[in-house]
């Protein structure tokens, strides 16, 4: 089968490997029918290191359940299923807790023997706990809004949740990517009156208006942070989404919180440490929460809303490709051609 592997930075390739079967009882093979090109995806592709075997990589799909482990109870051939960004077993303690990235028998597509999903089929393992079934054909006008479920709208959800975002919190989220994009949409669905949307590019910027956004600043540094300051009286807002993941934008959303507001980071860290002493965080008493999405903990409840039409994160997809053409893909996401670009095979 095709399977995109990359082997440095900006070293993408579509290559043929072995099918993938099973080899565990609580195994599944699921066929691909839609994947996507992650903002996260865009980190190695900056700066991986030459690799001659290459890496697999697509950790977001939706597909067709093709077989399964005799232990599997929960999925059957046949079936049209979402897998988030992590695979888990969903009975341990930390999955009991809703923090399947955490899970003692789990972990993340394209490491050790697992491959991933920017590819024609999947091997999935726990597969119980991991695929979450739907009932949907795989030509549903819907799969666009289903894959995000795999991880940017789960991710964008937890990011408000863990804020602490309610009726009574003003938000800043910062990132006009497909993560931010997604915060902004959780933070209206959980009730904030006031979301101020950090980003320069208009198309995605209107797009965070239609999901929610109250203002939009495209300043950045410290004339981003007295644009938020301006428009908030001095005070920041009580929660900081921070979506992008580098050092600019964390101290940018140092400086944009309220007193004893929260700092909820998504975007994948690009650093090693960042400023938390009395002048950061801890003299106004600054809550820093966030990390890795438990993404399989939210779909039970943002589905209903998917399936029943009443939100469409699946707007955040602005171009769609063949899996021969990722290569070209990875390109226009890093070019700022394309927010998220949905791939089939």
């Amino acid at each position: 089968m095709r399977a995109t592997y990359m082997y440095g930075a900006g070293d993408v390739r579509v290559i043929i490997v072995p099918d993938p079967a099973i080899e565990h009882p609580n195994d599944a093979v699921v066929r691909v029918v839609r994947s996507c090109i992650c903002g996260s995806d865009l980190h190695p592709y900056h700066n991986m290191p030459t690799t001659p075997e290459g890496k697999s990589m697509g950790h977001e799909f939706v597909g067709i359940v093709e077989d399964i482990g005799s232990e599997v109870r929960t999925v059957k051939k046949g079936d049209f299923v979402i897998a988030p960004f992590a695979w888990s077993d969903g009975t341990c303690d930390f999955c009991r807790e809703g923090l399947q990235t955490s899970c003692r028998h789990g972990g993340f597509w394209n490491a050790g023997d697992v491959r991933g999903g920017q590819a024609e089929a999947v091997r999935v393992p726990l597969a119980d706990g991991t695929l979450v079934p739907v009932p949907v054909e795989e030509n549903s006008p819907l799969i666009p809004s289903l894959l995000t479920l795999s991880d940017v709208y789960g991710t964008g959800y937890y990011a408000a949740v863990k804020g602490r975002v309610g009726a009574d919190t003003t938000v800043t989220v910062i990132g006009d990517g497909a993560v931010g994009l997604m915060a902004v949409l959780s933070a209206k669905q959980l009730g904030a009156q006031r979301i101020i949307l950090m980003g320069r590019h208009k198309d995605r910027t209107d797009l965070g208006r239609e999901f929610g956004a109250t203002d939009v600043v495209a300043e950045r540094d410290a004339e981003g942070i007295a644009a938020v300051r301006e428009l908030t009286r001095g005070d920041g807002t009580h929660v900081v989404i921070e979506a992008v993941g580098h050092v600019p934008a964390y101290e940018q959303a140092i400086g944009v919180v309220r007193p004893g507001g929260v700092i909820s980071r998504v975007g994948v860290p690009q650093y090693e440490s960042a400023p938390v002493g009395f002048g950061s965080l801890f003299g106004a008493n600054i809550t820093l929460t966030g990390g890795p999405a438990p993404a399989r903990a939210y779909i039970d409840t943002l589905l209903p809303g998917v399936l029943d039409g009443t939100v469409e994160p699946g707007k955040v997809f602005d171009r769609e490709i063949g899996l021969d053409a990722v290569p070209n893909g990875y390109h226009a996401m890093d070019n700022r051609e394309a927010l998220k670009i949905l791939v089939h095979p």
